[in-house]
């Protein structure tokens, strides 16, 4: 699988990406290192005991993360979910979290999987 190939199957934008970037060595170790990040679980675990201040602060980092990666499926679940914490809505949260969830797995399986073509 192509760097390209994973940004489809992951329902990014990878011209966007590397315009920004303008190195894919760089897209993909960044990519790749996308990973190692912890703030997923820190999202889940703080929903689950209801601390919605670091969950925020968690989704927001996805976010973050998403938008300067152009992962744009993740950026949009994730997005909304920002949002949604910083409004207080908190019982729209577990609904957007189911979203959240695919798209974070969607992600995580196509860099996988184009990590393993590079290997």
């Amino acid at each position: 699988m192509t760097l390209k190939e994973c940004y489809t199957a992951l329902g990014g934008n990878y011209d966007d990406v590397t315009a920004r970037l303008r190195n894919e060595k760089i897209v993909q170790k960044f990519v790749i290192k996308f990973l190692s990040d912890t703030n997923y679980d820190l999202l889940c675990s703080s929903l689950e005991k209801g601390d919605y201040e670091e969950a925020f602060r968690a989704a927001h980092t996805i976010k973050g993360m998403c938008q300067n990666l152009s992962f744009d499926t993740l950026l949009n679940s994730s997005d909304k979910m920002t949002e949604a914490l910083r409004t207080g809505n908190k019982p729209e949260t577990a609904e957007i979290m189911k979203q959240v969830t695919k798209d974070y797995q969607q992600t995580v399986s196509a860099i996988k999987a184009f990590q393993e073509g590079i290997q």
